[in-house]
């Protein structure tokens, strides 16, 4: 009989993620490839279509275990779906995995046992990498529901991109708009997180300015009297 206790369901949890969340990251770009095949090949290029959808739901199913395992490995049972909420968002829509980049980057910072990255740096790349693709992906899903649907303006790829970039700075020209229920979603989920990313780049750099000019005032001698 073994003497070896158990890890606690916390640190077999933070040690399954530190394994998989590089994998899973890779996985999420094939995901994405896929899915911009399916969406973006004519319909009669064959046999790249079903290709692409045998590689988007193979990511699928992949994720699908991945949550399964964290469920079972974290002890909290139900619980798991709302105090992870991340997770459980990612495995219904997941185009949205890159908003797990942070746990990416832990997991990279771990294996490799690199210098760790400034706030500010951390900060700006997170939203940087995010928003691109966040970007591509949010123009892939609004473009494959307004593709064909009436009275449109958002006719082609191109046009999806555009309206991606103006809905993700909040700039919203008006000249590109979803039409159907499902691209309104999209717009939704994209606005939000645009004001999310946008805010912690702001913020970020705000404070870095803040704290150049503090050390400049600190290196300056005192005034005289």
């Amino acid at each position: 009989m073994s003497d070896r206790t158990p890890a606690p369901a916390p640190d077999r949890l933070a040690e399954w993620e530190q394994r998989t969340e590089v994998p899973l990251f890779a996985a999420a770009l094939v995901f994405l490839a896929g899915y911009a095949v399916r969406v973006l090949a004519p319909v009669g290029a064959q046999p790249w279509r079903d290709i692409a959808l045998a590689l988007v739901a193979a990511t699928w199913l992949l994720f699908a275990v991945d949550y399964g395992v964290r469920l079972r490995l974290s002890g909290l049972g139900g619980r798991f779906v709302h105090t992870h909420w991340l997770d459980t968002v990612v495995l219904l829509l997941p185009l949205l995995r890159p908003l797990r980049l942070v746990k990416v980057y832990t997991a990279v910072r771990h294996r490799t046992g690199g210098p760790r990255l400034s706030l500010y740096a951390r900060v700006m790349t997170y939203a940087g990498l995010t928003a691109v693709l966040l970007g591509f992906s949010a123009a892939l899903a609004v473009y494959h529901q307004e593709q064909g649907a009436e009275g449109t303006t958002i006719r082609t790829f191109g046009d999806a991109m555009w309206w991606a970039c103006a809905t993700l700075t909040t700039v919203g020209y008006g000249d590109a708009v979803p039409v159907t229920f499902g691209g309104r979603v999209i717009a939704a989920l994209l606005m939000a997180c645009g004001l999310a990313l946008l805010g912690a780049v702001t913020g970020s750099f705000s404070s870095w300015l803040v704290e150049v000019f503090r050390r400049e005032d600190d290196k300056k001698p005192p005034a005289s009297v």
